[in-house]
């Protein structure tokens, strides 16, 4: 049985924090993520289904898992006007509810800075993905600039508290690489807002494979 997951306070702000972040930008950054997905997809903590109308064509079933019964609600909603179609399944991303090597891309979208154990999240994504698969992922992380860092580590504790579990010094990349994972194309950048950058400013957008 899934363990529950229950963040209210998040769940109802979070809506409009996704819908400012779509407005200044991260529109873009979704479409990046997705361009040339194809075959059948899992988003692992899809959250409100922000990503539903990115996915392209080719893209032939989307099974997004969600484990806040919220935001699964507002998935289910957002699957309905989808342009692929879409299943919207409880789980954790810990412990997938779906076959091995079933999968032709896992997709990661502002969801492993809150996960728990993010080593076993990314060892799920690997046994549900085709030896052949691709790992998509776009997330805030850790800032590479000492003077920025300091100020995240400072926030990190409300952050948290304030963020469903968000943690603002994660690195991303290095969590991949040490899950078994080759990154074979990824994107540094600071996600400004009105030319302004924020603690979550710090990003990465990239592509991953399973290493063999």
């Amino acid at each position: 049985m899934t363990k529950a997951v229950s963040h209210p306070f998040f769940a109802r702000i979070y809506p409009r924090i996704n819908a400012f972040a779509e407005a200044h930008g991260s529109i873009e950054h979704r479409q990046e993520l997705l361009a040339g997905a194809h075959g059948r997809v899992v988003e692992i903590g899809a959250g409100t289904g922000a990503n539903f109308r990115h996915y392209p064509p080719e893209v032939t079933q989307v099974v997004a898992v969600e484990p806040e019964p919220r935001l699964r609600a507002l998935a289910e909603q957002a699957a309905t006007e989808a342009s692929v179609p879409v299943e919207t399944a409880a789980g954790r991303a810990e412990e997938l509810p779906l076959e091995d090597d079933s999968f032709d891309i896992a997709v990661f979208s502002l969801v492993l800075c809150t996960i728990a154990d993010v080593p076993g999240a990314l060892a799920e994504a690997r046994r549900v993905l085709k030896p052949d698969g691709e790992l998509r992922f776009y997330e805030h992380v850790g800032s590479e600039r000492p003077g920025f860092r300091r100020v995240q580590k400072a926030l990190a504790v409300p952050w948290r508290l304030m963020g469903g579990g968000c943690h603002l010094t994660r690195d991303t990349e290095r969590a991949i690489k040490e899950a078994d994972f080759t990154v074979e194309d990824i994107r540094r950048f600071y996600f400004l807002i009105n030319d302004r950058a924020n603690p979550a400013s710090p990003s990465v957008i990239g592509m991953a494979r399973p290493t063999t």
